[in-house]
């Protein structure tokens, strides 16, 4: 059997061009005969980290809602890509909270080292990306064991369905497909 690939999905638009992104991602990995789950935080429960530091000493988080469930999924996890809207240059805030959530997995025995950025924007200037990636970047620093492993931009998708035909949705399906 291949890798655990884990895909997180982050934008509140259902079927939307990021969405999009990670479904092109998750075909591609499936077909090089990984396990690949992907999840919606739209779907989901997630409340803002308290900042208490409990999960430091206990590897898990007091708030009890889906955020803890889906860290240890990430924690179990071989590869991980976050697929996100371009908010102002950065991930969106449902991402955002998601990770700040993922604090527990700091101190944990955590199995990722593969992480995907999967981002989509109105903007296509090459640069728009560039604050997405230092977010995610600054996630993954805090796991010596991990590295970003590659990004996928898809530029000059607004509106849901602009997506179509986007060389980007190639890019991301070779990446899944790179996953052995």
């Amino acid at each position: 059997m291949g890798k655990k690939v884990f895909v997180i999905t982050s934008s509140f638009r259902k079927g939307g061009n990021s969405d999009s992104l990670a479904e092109a991602f998750a075909k591609g990995a499936r077909e090089s005969g990984n396990e690949v789950e992907v999840i919606r935080l739209a779907d989901k429960k997630i409340g803002f980290c308290k900042g208490c530091l409990t999960c430091i000493r206990t590897q898990k988080c007091v708030i009890d809602d889906d955020a803890v469930e889906i860290a240890e999924k990430m924690k179990d996890a071989d590869v991980i890509a976050f697929a996100t809207p371009i908010y102002y240059y950065s991930v969106c805030g449902q991402l955002k909270t998601m990770l700040d959530r993922a604090n527990a997995l700091y101190a944990s025995e955590y199995k990722f080292r593969d992480i995907y950025l999967l981002a989509s924007a109105a903007e296509e200037a090459e640069e728009t990306v560039s604050g997405t990636q230092t977010a995610i970047q600054g996630w993954i620093d805090c796991f010596e064991r991990a590295k970003l492993a590659g990004t996928v931009f898809a530029g000059g998708v607004n509106d849901k369905g602009d997506i179509a035909g986007h060389k980007a949705l190639e890019e991301a399906y070779k990446a899944g497909r790179e996953i052995r």
